[in-house]
Parts: C-alpha cells; sequence; structure tokens
C-alpha cells in the first residue's frame, strides 16, 4: 500500500494552471530580451548614421578649405562674393579659372562648380551664369539636408564682419579709357599721338580669412579658413 502511494506522488504532474503560469512568465521574458536586443540594434544604427554624417562633414569642410585656399582675383569678376544665399568664387585649377557656388537653399546645402575657363569672356559669362542657378542644374553635389541657414563672415584688420556690409574697397589695376582732347599744340609743332589712359576702379578687396556658421540638424556648425596666397 505504501509502494503504491509512493508511485502516485512520484507520477504526478504539472497543472494547467502552471503550465500556463510558466508560459506567461517565457513570454514576458523573450518580450524583454527582444526589447534590449532592438535598442542595441538601433543604437549601433544611430551610431553609424552619426559617424556617416562626421564623416561626410569632414569632406565637406575640405573642399570648403581648399576653394578657399584656391582663390585668385582675376580683375574680370569678383573673386569672393557672398548675397546672403550664395557663396561665389573663383578659384584657379590645373587647366584653367573655375567658378565655384556653394549654396543653402530650401534646406540643401548645395556646392557647384563651372568647367575651367582659359579666356576672359568665357569667364565672365561663366560668373553670369553663376548668378542665375537655381540648385536644379546638372553638376548640383548635395553636401547635407536640413540646413535652416547659414552665416558668413569675412576677416579685416583683426575683426570679422559680416560679409554683405564689409564695403572694404580698395584700389584695383585701372581700366582703360578714351584719352582727352589733346591741347592744340604750338605753331609748327607736330600734335602728339593720343593714347589711352587708366582710370583707377574700386573694388571690395579679399579678406584674410573667412568664417562660416551653418545651421543643421545637430546644431550649428563653424568653421574659419585663411585664404591662400593666390587670393592675398
Amino acid at each position: 500500500m505504501n509502494a503504491r502511494a509512493n508511485r502516485r506522488r512520484f507520477t504526478r504532474g504539472f497543472t494547467l494552471v502552471e503550465v500556463l503560469v510558466a508560459i506567461f512568465a517565457m513570454a514576458i521574458l523573450s518580450a524583454m530580451a527582444w526589447q534590449g536586443l532592438e535598442s542595441v540594434l538601433k543604437a549601433r544604427e544611430a551610431s553609424r548614421g552619426a559617424v556617416d554624417r562626421a564623416g561626410r562633414l569632414a569632406t565637406v569642410l575640405t573642399q570648403w578649405e581648399q576653394d578657399l585656399q584656391a582663390v585668385v582675383d582675376t580683375g574680370l569678376v569678383p573673386p569672393l562674393q557672398f548675397d546672403g544665399l550664395s557663396v561665389r568664387l573663383t578659384r584657379r585649377s590645373e587647366p584653367g579659372i573655375v567658378v565655384v557656388v556653394w549654396a543653402v537653399r530650401e534646406g540643401r546645402w548645395q556646392r557647384w562648380a563651372s568647367p575651367a575657363f582659359t579666356q576672359a569672356e568665357a569667364l565672365q559669362q561663366g560668373w553670369l551664369a553663376a548668378l542665375q542657378l537655381l540648385g536644379t542644374e546638372p553638376g548640383q553635389v548635395l553636401l547635407a539636408e536640413g540646413a535652416a541657414s547659414w552665416q558668413v563672415y569675412f576677416f579685416f584688420d583683426g575683426n570679422w564682419a559680416n560679409a554683405q556690409s564689409t564695403g572694404n574697397l580698395g584700389v584695383a589695376p585701372g581700366l582703360p579709357v578714351a584719352a582727352a582732347p589733346p591741347t592744340p599744340p604750338a605753331s609748327g609743332a607736330s600734335a602728339p599721338a593720343p593714347g589711352p589712359r587708366l582710370l583707377p576702379v574700386a573694388r571690395e578687396q579679399l579678406p584674410g580669412a573667412v568664417r562660416i556658421v551653418v545651421t543643421l540638424p545637430g546644431g550649428a556648425l563653424t568653421r574659419d579658413v585663411a585664404l591662400g596666397p593666390a587670393g592675398s
């Protein structure tokens, strides 16, 4: 009799309630484990995205620095100009002179570069074309999205000033104009041949350095770059 009772006690299984409790506990543990795994994956993706954006911005700033350090004043068009929307500059390249435009339009920070010009007339026409860019032309390179605004400052005489209000003018090489009528010569003397004369022209001087402040989704990006010897 005692042996039969012992066998009945040892062969007793789990009740339905115990099985349901166990299943419920396993479900909770599985959900917690999945949430932890999902958080790790999201954190890894966010970290990877941040690294990618930082690498891209580093490339963009390197290109910005290279453009400024290659600025050259040809005397034919403005070498460096900011109108509140776009920075236009002329830079030296291996084949000739290139017009480069950096702009923030509708949240998009973009860069555009013209072909290299080797003739004065072609350079002037390229500069005029750069004034009419809309941001959808072939050759526009998207640098960053979510750019709310940007500002540009020029460095003159130890001070930073808004690039749109510097007004730092200097005298550039003169332009030829028609000569004034010669004074009538004395009797018997030959009249001197009229020749062109040069009229000094006021042009805005190049700054010693340029500062940009671009508002991006991650915060304000500030960069100071000194102009190279070609632009000095």
